[in-house]
Parts: structure tokens; C-alpha cells; sequence
């Protein structure tokens, strides 16, 4: 086994890319394919590690579900992976691979690409993806803070918004009126106009009165529980990623509103920031918690 290089890799729900660093963290290699069923997955990732030469010390794995931080198994998650829910994932692939392998929740991995190459000059950091849901992780001190079943900081799933049904099964999450999903849902709901996130964005941007008012929704809602979060963990940096962005300067000015209608205690102000790494930041925040796991 070499200690030269660490194996990144995001699992995400329709595409998963690897990402090889060697000690300096240069990237020296890079691999995407479609992601399948929980089996086909394992098979893949072993077989592609059985093609790298110097075989790597670590691997680190961000991925959809919910995470148990001790035993890298996925405790929960939607259907896009068939069978990933209950998936021991990090003992299978010890077994079969023979080196250290950790597994993140996919916004905890986000968040620590971020911490460790966006630059943002803070070890305090709340990080948030606006996707088709809504994610959510911490870091303090440097360090995630995970609860003791991999949820902590899972933002999109805080009820009090309301009476909405979430995927999940609860009712009035956060997700019900910010998430992607939820933004196209409800303004079809209004028009009877099918429309992806964006599309509604476009049409805010030229004046339909029913895309402002489901974004402005969206956009405060997001503000709200952002200020409950940042009061929970007395966190006032918060990173922003995912697909959502693209409609940014819709929400950005009710998310405003919000913060502004409840501001914290502290009488600290909240600095919202875009997230700086781009797509690298779930598999580069895997290497970051591999290292770290095989170096203490």
C-alpha cells in the first residue's frame, strides 16, 4: 500500500466522479461514470482501484443519504440508488479493498471541500446545497459536527414552515417551500405551467407575478431557517452551492428580508457566500476527511 496518493469520490444520485491526489493534493487523475444500484456500485469503484498504480492509501466518499458516522453505512436516502438505504458501503469496500475507506453525507463532504480550498478564512462554517432538496452541514473549530446519526444541521428536513408534505413523509419542512423541486411544484401548482427552477427564475426576471411570489417564498423561508441555524450553532458564515444559485439574485433579496426581520441575539450579522469550489468540492472534502482519518 502506498501512502502516496488518496481516492475522492461523489456519489451522486445519477452521475459519481472520482478524484486522485497525490501528498501535495494535486489532482493526477479524474473518472465519471453513471451511477447504478448499490452492488454495481461497489464493483465499480473496485475495479477502478484495481487499475490505479500506486494503489491509494484512503479512500473518501461523499454521498446522497443520510450517513452513520461511525460505520459508513447509509442509514437512510431516497430511491435514486436502488438499494443504498441500510447499505454497509464502507465495511464491503474495506473487505474487498484492504485500505481505510470514509463515507460523508454529501454536504458534509461539500462543506469540507470548501473549508479546505474555497478560501472563505473561517474554521466556522454553516454550508447549505439548494439543489432539488435542501442539505445542510456544520463545521466547528474545524470539525464536522454530525449527532450521533450522521443528521446534524440537515436543514431542509426542520419543520415549522408550514403544512406542506415532504418527500420524507413529515409535513412543513424547510424543503417544502425552498428546494428546486419545491420552487417548480408550487408555481406549477399557481399557473398550470410545467417549469424547472430556472424556468421559474426566468419568468421572475420578466415580471410574472406568480414566479416572483414563489421565489420570494423560497428566498425567505431559506432566510428564516438560516437565522434559526446560525442561533443553534452560533455559526454566522454560511456557504451556498448547488443548482439553486442560478436563481440567486431572485432570492437573495427575500433571504435578505429575512435576516433582517430576525436577527440574532448576538446582534452578529449572518455573511452569506457562494460556494468557490465547484463541482470538486464533494469529492475533494472526501479526500480531506480520508487524510485526516489515516494521518489522526
Amino acid at each position: 500500500m502506498s501512502t502516496q496518493t488518496i481516492l475522492g469520490i461523489d456519489i451522486g444520485g445519477t452521475k459519481t466522479a472520482y478524484i486522485l491526489v497525490d501528498e501535495t493534493g494535486a489532482i493526477i487523475a479524474r473518472h465519471r461514470h453513471d451511477t447504478t444500484d448499490a452492488a454495481a456500485m461497489v464493483a465499480q469503484i473496485v475495479e477502478y482501484v484495481g487499475f490505479l498504480h500506486p494503489y491509494p492509501a484512503a479512500i473518501g466518499i461523499g454521498t446522497t443519504g443520510i450517513v452513520d458516522p461511525k460505520h459508513g453505512k447509509i442509514l437512510a436516502a431516497s430511491d435514486a440508488i436502488s438499494g443504498w438505504s441500510g447499505f454497509q458501503l464502507r465495511t464491503i469496500l474495506e473487505a474487498k479493498l484492504g485500505i481505510p475507506v470514509v463515507v460523508e453525507n454529501d454536504v458534509n463532504a461539500f462543506l469540507l471541500g470548501e473549508f479546505s480550498h474555497g478560501g472563505h478564512g473561517t474554521n466556522n462554517l454553516l454550508g447549505v446545497m439548494l439543489g432539488t432538496g435542501v442539505g445542510g452541514a456544520v463545521l466547528y473549530n474545524g470539525t464536522l459536527i454530525k449527532g450521533e446519526s450522521g443528521a446534524a444541521a440537515e436543514i431542509g428536513h426542520m419543520p415549522g414552515f408550514g403544512d406542506l408534505p415532504c418527500t420524507c413523509g413529515g409535513f412543513g419542512h424547510l424543503e417544502t417551500r425552498s428546494a428546486g423541486r419545491a420552487i417548480a411544484k408550487r408555481y406549477t401548482e399557481r399557473t398550470g405551467i410545467a417549469a424547472t427552477t430556472q424556468d421559474v427564475a426566468q419568468s421572475a426576471r420578466a415580471g410574472d407575478t406568480d414566479a416572483c411570489e414563489v421565489l420570494y417564498d423560497a428566498g425567505f423561508q431559506l432566510g428564516k431557517a438560516l437565522c434559526m441555524a446560525a442561533t443553534l450553532f452560533d455559526v454566522t458564515t454560511v456557504v451556498i452551492g448547488g443548482g439553486v444559485l442560478g436563481a440567486w439574485d431572485i432570492l437573495q433579496p427575500a433571504c435578505h428580508d429575512a435576516l433582517e426581520t430576525y436577527p440574532l441575539v448576538t446582534g452578529k450579522n449572518i455573511a452569506i457566500r457562494h460556494a468557490q469550489v465547484g463541482d470538486d468540492a464533494v469529492a475533494l472534502g472526501a479526500i480531506f476527511a480520508a487524510r485526516a482519518a489515516i494521518t489522526g
